[in-house]
């Protein structure tokens, strides 16, 4: 079934509408998504950076959202890479906030395996870092990984990475001469095979050292605790925990609310601290189980530059047989929330009102997309901001995060001595306690306050420029 006329997908630092295939991207009149003219196929000389750069020169002139914010003095010549070249063209946009690095060149073949499979190679665990105390702590360990297999676990503390039992490297030592970077550098590549000697501490206080190596693994999207039924007190609450929006997220959502709406439940708690997002698709079908009584009202419009109006979307609730009617809903959110967390929670808050909160942090601050132009031959696909997402009420400037917009704020600490799913973990007994009307500390505002001054948060790099850096923050 078609979620929207364009084919759209939200990516961590950015969303992203469809345009496969080489040649310049000039869409066909009677096309549902924006479709490339097919050219011959390039010879080796089309893979010159040269030209791989003349192509994201030529997207951005016809497709970027922003056509007022492009410098156009910016000469390919002087640039030694793709990147580099799109960074100066997109230079003014950035310098106001409205593309933090959104547009970018990647693989392929990379994403394709990560959105359709959810396809990922490394330990298996999300890491937080905590830069005044010079500590990193496991925020989170996959299903299926090497990092589960050896019973490293949400809590545990890591205190020192080696190649060898011999010159393991402290995480005090690193941070205070390399900060962030050398921590994650000390980790290795992201290939299979990469291994590490890891000196952790676990929650129970056991202090070991680990041999544990890189490997290919799939990501679950609804994964062990992320999807129940909790008692609070005699009221059925909801839970979900979503860590992507990606497509084997559907049938997981479609599961665990046939669950909600055949237990009665009517308040929910969704968990998105980390979700950095995924595919359009996703997002608007988990709209559409919680939008049983909104059938056919907008969730979301979706609006390209002036020029490209005609495939301006709106996107409208379609009731699906598992759909309930919420009547209060928590969003448990932190800096690392973003893009297609943000547009469901933005989507949502026109029909909850004062029922609606976020609890934890400000979220990311993402409200424009891009696009995917392809150079199949070249393994590049270029994403460039083009889309601007509203809510039914317009709402769809959260540059600075959804803080200062949603009805309801309340503060909360990631606890990381609870595992996701039990009342008693920080943000989600902070949640539960806005569902029965306790009052609670609201979240201040602004970027400044979301990135808690870059002291605390998921450990990542400052430029993420890997499918798997930007789509799952923190991931190791």
């Amino acid at each position: 079934m078609r979620t929207s006329k364009i084919a759209l997908s939200l990516a961590c630092l950015g969303m992203a509408a469809s345009c496969g295939g080489g040649g310049s991207p000039t869409p066909s009149p009677v096309a549902t998504s924006p479709s490339p003219t097919p050219s011959p196929a390039p010879s080796s000389a089309a893979c010159s950076l040269q030209n791989r750069q003349q192509f994201a020169r030529d997207v951005i002139d016809e497709w970027y959202l922003f056509p007022d914010l492009v410098d156009t003095s910016a000469q390919a010549a002087n640039y030694n890479s793709v990147q580099a070249y799109i960074d100066a063209l997109v230079a003014p946009a950035r310098a106001q906030d409205k593309d933090r690095f959104f547009s970018y060149i990647t693989s392929i073949e990379e994403e394709e395996a990560f959105f359709n499979q959810g396809s990922s190679a490394g330990f298996g665990f999300r890491l937080s870092y905590d830069l005044g105390n010079r500590r990193i702590f496991i925020a989170e360990t996959f299903d299926s990984t090497p990092a589960l297999g050896a019973n490293i676990e949400r809590g545990s503390e890591l205190l020192g990475i080696g190649t060898n039992a011999s010159n393991i490297v402290t995480v005090n030592s690193l941070l205070a001469t390399g900060g962030p970077d050398a921590v994650i550098e000390a980790l290795g590549p992201s290939d299979p095979g990469v291994t590490r000697i890891l000196r952790i501490i676990d929650a129970s206080g056991v202090e070991r050292e680990v041999s544990i190596s890189k490997a290919d693994y799939a990501l679950d999207p609804v994964p062990r605790y992320g999807a129940q039924i909790i008692n609070d007190g005699g009221k059925q609450v909801g839970y979900i925990r979503l860590t992507n929006f990606i497509d084997p997220a559907i049938d997981d959502l479609r599961e665990a609310f046939g669950n909600f709406r055949a237990a009665g439940v009517t308040e929910l708690v969704i968990d998105l601290r980390y979700n950095g997002g995924g595919g359009i698709n996703v997002n608007e079908f988990f709209a559409d189980l919680m939008g049983a009584d909104l059938d056919g009202e907008v969730f979301e419009t979706i609006a390209f530059r002036d020029s490209k109006s005609q495939f301006n979307d709106v996107y409208r609730f379609n009731a699906r047989p598992q759909s309930i009617a919420p009547t209060k809903i928590a969003f448990i959110t932190t800096f690392g929330t973003a893009s297609a967390s943000e547009a469901l929670i933005n989507g949502m808050q026109p029909y909850l009102g004062n029922n609606l909160a976020i609890v934890g942090e400000n979220t990311f601050g993402k409200p424009v997309g891009q696009s995917a132009f392809d150079l199949p031959d070249c393994d590049d696909r270029l994403r460039i901001v083009t889309i601007k997402l509203e809510n039914a009420n317009g709402n769809g400037e959260y540059f600075n995060g959804l803080a200062a917009t949603v009805p309801n704020t309340c503060r909360a600490q990631d606890d990381l001595t609870a595992d996701f799913g039990d009342p008693d973990e920080g943000m989600l007994s902070v949640a539960l306690d806005f569902l029965a009307g306790r009052s609670c500390t609201a979240i201040a505002g602004g970027p400044a306050t979301a990135k808690l001054a870059a002291r605390r948060g998921l450990l990542q790099p400052d430029r993420p420029d890997t499918v798997i850096e930007r789509e799952i923050p923190g991931a190791y």
